[in-house]
């Protein structure tokens, strides 16, 4: 991905990609809007109840992660751990590995982004093919997602149809039925071929060990059907304590990613098939990954942990909707990005520092999370923290002067007496590289402070009778 900051690539960014961002996600915001509104009396609160749900299980891992363990292996299948990304991706090959499996199809699932998983799996000879529409895009393009929730919200049809034409799978036509017809012949083959059938978990119940996955393609039923062997590779916090907490979670998911009353496919999977079943994998493993994820916990930031990676928050973000979300340099783009990002980055926190500054801090993020995460305030306390730890900011205006001036009423007074002149001078007579770099992004209105001092100490005062 790119490394320049946020800024610096937005200003390059063309114009079809933008109009595309920035479309997708307002019509994905405007969508829940309606649909948790026109359902819900009072969806706050559910936000709320939602929130206080998962912060109790972020609080209680290590009663629930244990619990787990023992529902799904009393369910049939098979636990593994995994610390790091590598780990994770070596256990999936491991398995593999174990039965000769050399072809993989794989639904859409965020922690394998994060793990980088199809790139190792295809440098150690395993066929592995994205299944989600999306995110096989994604695959042919060799490029990256953009958002949570649509992989390829950066991309318009024309897009597709070129990708499809250099790929072989049919002669340019950026009919969106002619597009997903032309996908579904070809990974139907794919289904039928595979070994192997991987997916993540949008959620985990503690209680019966049932694995839940939402999708609107209904891939993730196909990727199990034909394959002997099912591997989901879950982060440590998708358990939720109850199943009937999931009623709850995923009217606010369904509702909150795309404007659905529901997914159109909820699937609760318990195991492997049992011996009445005719189809379905005989062999069910199920990966833990943790990559970073005890140490986010330890932090002061450990809310994050609550997001259920509905994407409603980059929908809303108008930062996101400018920059889009490769912007980010992460697989978790917009404002839930940018505190999980420095976050799971550990030692390199440095490198990634920046993210929790592009935000206008205007607080929609929160109002729209249905988790209720306070994502303005982590921002804060990532700032503060890259502050602490003395790591430069790029673009920023120097605020020690800023300080002095504002904590000085004498200097301050005189400081509004030249407001009429602060454009000229800080552009012509005082160049100061710092504040040039700031003032090639922004623009200062026009003056027309310094009165109401004035107006305020020649009002007449207020009499004691009145």
């Amino acid at each position: 991905m790119k490394t320049q900051p946020i800024d610096q690539f937005a200003a390059h960014l063309k114009a079809d990609t933008r109009a595309a961002v920035y479309d997708g996600s307002k019509k994905g915001y405007d969508a829940r809007i309606k649909t948790l509104f026109d359902h819900f009396e009072d969806p706050n609160r559910l936000r709320v109840v939602a929130g206080e749900i998962k912060q109790h299980v972020v609080e209680n891992l290590d009663t629930y992660l244990p619990q787990v363990e023992a529902k799904l292996k009393a369910n049939g299948v098979i636990v593994h751990w995994a610390a790091t990304a590598e780990a994770a991706n070596q256990a999936v090959l491991d398995i593999m590995r174990a039965r000769n499996a050399t072809k993989m199809v794989k639904s859409k699932t965020m922690v394998s982004e994060e793990t980088g998983l199809g790139h190792f799996l295809e440098k150690n000879g395993v066929e592995c093919v994205e299944t989600d529409l999306g995110e096989f895009i994604i695959q042919i393009d060799n490029d990256h997602p953009s958002h949570l929730v649509k992989p390829i919200i950066h991309k318009n049809r024309r897009d597709i149809a070129m990708s499809f034409e250099k790929h072989g799978l049919g002669a340019y036509n950026d009919d969106p039925q002619t597009i997903t017809r032309r996908a579904r012949a070809h990974l139907r083959k794919k289904y039928l071929e595979s070994d192997v059938a991987l997916t993540g978990a949008n959620f985990i119940s503690a209680e019966s060990g049932r694995l839940v996955l939402v999708t609107n393609e209904g891939n993730s039923r196909f990727c199990l059907a034909a394959a002997k062997t099912h591997i989901a590779m879950v982060g440590i916090e998708k358990i939720l304590p109850r199943d009937r907490d999931l009623a709850l979670l995923l009217n606010l998911l369904a509702r909150s990613a795309t404007g659905q009353q529901l997914t159109v496919y909820t699937e609760f999977i318990t195991g492997p098939k049992s011996a009445a079943q005719p189809d379905g994998p005989e062999e069910m493993h199920v990966v833990f990954v943790d990559n970073g994820r005890t140490d986010v916990l330890a932090s002061e930031c450990r809310e994050i942990l609550r997001c259920i990676r509905c994407g409603a928050c980059l929908n809303v973000c108008p930062v996101y909707r400018q920059a889009s979300g490769h912007a980010y340099r992460s697989v978790y783009p917009g404002p839930v990005g940018a505190v999980l990002t420095p976050l799971l980055a550990g030692k390199n926190f440095p490198a990634f520092a920046d993210l929790p500054k592009a935000s206008s801090l205007c607080g929609a993020c929160n109002e729209v999370c249905p988790v209720n995460i306070p994502i303005p305030d982590l921002l804060l306390r990532l700032r503060d923290r890259a502050k602490q730890e003395h790591i430069p900011s790029p673009g920023t205006p120097p605020m020690g002067p800023w300080a002095v001036l504002a904590s000085r009423p004498m200097i301050w007074k005189t400081a509004l007496t030249g407001g009429k002149a602060i454009n000229y001078v800080s552009t012509k007579l005082i160049p100061v590289p710092a504040l040039h770099t700031w003032e090639n992004k922004h623009s200062l209105p026009e003056w027309k402070g310094g009165v109401f001092r004035k107006w305020l100490r020649n009002r007449p005062a207020k009499s004691s009778s009145s």
